[in-house]
């Protein structure tokens, strides 16, 4: 008797804890509510999810847009009784942020959905509802997945309204578009998608923006151009890639003189569209960027081209840059030949730049999660590097001359096919400069892996333009050029130091080959080096001679070849690839995301880095601020666990990582506080940066 009491009692205590309609987590206020407790058997029960974000974060729409991800719900529900349908969503608002287009909530939103009560249930009968809903919350700087189980203990009744709840409901379908009575059309025009919606009130339209249900059928972030033609709104923006198909879906948000906006469901089929209409009358003008940020673009192009010209000082480049410069600073060069150079350099680096953009976006669009600088995962493409860059600085030591003529290779490179030399040498500069991102860069980079197509590429070639701009300026300006030291001896030695850097990143080269394929994969390539290095000396020995020069150059070209197909490329089984220096002293762990939701479901500090070995600027992060002994003395004491995610070479899950932090590369450094915040740190990382993480 007692102990069938204490279960009694334990099992009336356990309810509230098994029945919690409301979940407030660090960011957001999530509740579960329906229009009845008591809902009616054989009667539909509506049933909503209220989501109330803190003030400045906000939640998704069904289609988030550029980034985000929509709400998820998961249902728990008696048995016979089946799955409500999917949510339906209020009219969302349009937020962009670094050039991003999202469709957002910042204020209170309901989520309904409608449930089935099957027919001959007993009233008084529980009737449980649970439901698990899986969210992402930003802000302007972070995004935060969460997640939270609500229930419902609902009991089979009369089906009255809820006093707190029903106007709940009341206001979640008072804020879901409207049915529209006219049929809506759409026609793609070239590049152009334009959407024709017939509708009364046309005088008072004040804005107004179209959110498509699918992912491909305008480009989000574009301005929407809003006109009235005839009795129609007529919107036209950016067709997405590849563009849409039969019938388009979505929402259009309607601002209205003296009126709160409102929404309107679109079901539009494709067929003809009037021509550009009136401006907007209540407006005197077209709403171009609803909720836009019209400088969104352009701020990222300027990343790009910012993120470009610092790549000029990095080792492998500067020395090219240089080498460039010396030979406008000879003489005997036009200001004609000099723009005529400038812009064939500039035309190579751009070129090559783009097409490797172009490169990375066809392979993601095909599938692969790859990055920039991704071809730096393959050793055979590393060994090719190794073996350019050996020739380059042999060149620059003046072991031999090289020019476009096969009979005299000492000629003067500026005499004799400048203009291709030019475009050659900035196409080198472009390929060797891949591996290194740096400020300005990684936000550029990362809104061009989910900008549309063109303003994608154009974000790849505004960063090889400021690659290119330094000798770009040089070449156009006399100014500039009359700066420039007069020809002397002193060419010939600094051509010599400048061998310098470009040996020690062959070294760094050979290095990155062994961290990938091992010591014999190593080795290998330090032989193909070797054997061509011996066939320059070769070449440059004929070459001063005045002999032929075709045998020893097609031994090294032959070279080159047998080394790239060669090299090993995969790593000898067993192999341990060595800890860097900060991750040993920091007591860093290998990057798994199951060890990283591990690690965050237990409310653990977490500092992630994402690293490779041929990034020059994660090399210096981590030989630098990472090892200093301040930084491990704080980890320790704060208890921050340390998480490295290589990717030297190909890693999928680091992959799938950076396109859902929408960075095309690494390093990106975040930090996960034990609020379940996450701040993503700069890309140049200091002593004091690290060590006032708070937790």
């Amino acid at each position: 008797m007692i102990r069938s009491l204490l279960s009694f009692v334990l099992a009336l205590l356990a309810l509230p804890a098994l029945a919690v309609p409301v979940s407030d987590q660090p960011h957001t206020r999530v509740e579960l509510i329906a229009q009845s407790s008591a809902p009616a058997p054989g009667k539909p029960l509506q049933l909503g999810i209220v989501l109330t974000p803190k003030a400045g974060w906000h939640t998704y729409w069904l289609n988030p847009g550029d980034a985000g991800a929509p709400t998820r719900a998961a249902w728990t529900l008696p048995a016979g009784v089946s799955a409500p349908p999917e949510l339906q969503y209020p009219v969302p608002g349009t937020l962009v942020v670094s050039g991003l287009m999202n469709h957002v909530y910042e204020k209170r939103n309901i989520l309904l959905t409608e449930l089935a009560v099957p027919a001959g249930l007993t009233a008084g009968n529980a009737f449980p509802i649970e439901v698990q809903v899986d969210w992402l919350v930003c802000s302007h700087e972070q995004c935060v997945p969460e997640s939270a189980t609500l229930s419902l203990p609902l009991v089979v009744g009369d089906g009255a309204d809820d006093a707190s709840m029903a106007p709940q409901i009341a206001e979640g379908r008072a804020a879901l578009p409207r049915a529209l009575a006219a049929t809506a059309t759409w026609a793609k025009a070239g590049t152009r998608f334009v959407l024709s919606v017939p509708m009364a009130g046309l005088e008072k339209v004040k804005s107004a923006w179209f959110f498509p249900a699918g992912d491909a059928v305008i480009t989000h972030v574009t301005p929407q151009k809003v006109t009235i033609a005839g009795d129609a709104l007529r919107i036209e923006t950016d067709a997405g890639t590849p563009g849409p198909e039969g019938e388009v879906t979505g929402v259009l948000r309607v601002e209205m003189a003296g009126e709160a906006p409102m929404g309107f469901a679109i079901t539009a089929k494709e067929g003809s569209v009037p021509g550009p209409g009136a401006a907007l009358a209540a407006t005197g003008g077209n709403d171009d960027a609803a909720g836009g940020d019209g400088l969104g673009l352009p701020l990222i192009l300027l990343g790009a081209v910012l993120g470009g010209l610092i790549l000029n000082v990095m080792p492998c480049v500067f020395p090219i840059l240089s080498l460039k410069a010396l030979v406008l600073a000879k003489g005997n060069v036009g200001p004609a030949e000099a723009r005529t150079e400038a812009l064939a350099y500039t035309a190579g680096v751009v070129l090559v730049v783009t097409a490797l953009g172009g490169l990375v976006l066809a392979l993601r669009a095909a599938g692969s999660q790859v990055g920039w600088a991704f071809q730096l995962q393959d050793p055979r493409v590393i060994a090719f590097l190794l073996l350019l860059v050996t020739g380059i600085a042999l060149n620059l030591a003046g072991l031999f001359e090289v020019t476009l003529t096969t009979g005299n290779l000492g000629q003067d490179k500026a005499r004799s096919g400048g203009a291709s030399g030019a475009f050659f040498t900035g196409a080198l500069a472009a390929f060797v400069a891949t591996p290194c991102t740096g400020p300005f860069m990684a936000g550029a980079l990362g809104a061009a892996l989910v900008l549309p197509t063109v303003q994608a590429l154009s974000v790849f070639a505004g960063l090889g333009l400021g690659l290119a701009l330094p000798f770009l300026l040089i070449g156009f300006s006399p100014a500039l050029r009359r700066r420039l030291p007069k020809p002397g001896a002193w060419m010939v030695r600094l051509r010599a130091i400048l061998s310098v850097p470009m040996f020690l990143t062959a070294l760094a080269l050979a290095w990155v080959l062994g961290q990938q394929v091992g010591v014999n994969g190593m080795a290998m390539g330090l032989a193909g080096t070797l054997i061509f290095g011996l066939f320059l000396w070769w070449l440059g020995s004929r070459q001063h001679g005045g002999k032929s020069l075709a045998i020893p150059g097609i031994a090294s070209l032959a070279t080159i070849v047998a080394a790239v197909l060669l090299v090993p490329t995969a790593a000898p089984e067993g192999a341990a690839k060595a800890t860097t220096a900060a991750a040993s002293e920091l007591n860093a762990v290998k990057y798994t995301p199951a060890a990283l939701a591990e690690l965050r479901a237990q409310n653990k500090p977490v500092f992630l880095y994402m690293t490779a070995d041929w990034c020059l600027t994660c090399k210096v992060n981590e030989k630098g601020a990472m090892a200093d002994a301040a930084v491990a003395e704080s980890f320790k004491a704060k208890g921050i666990t340390v998480m490295e995610g290589d990717w030297t070479r190909n890693d999928a899950a680091i992959s799938t990582w950076l396109a859902e932090h929408k960075r095309a590369g690494v390093p990106v450094y975040v930090y996960y506080d034990p609020t379940g915040g996450e701040t993503e740190l700069p890309q140049i990382l200091t002593v004091d940066a690290l060590t006032t993480l708070k937790v």
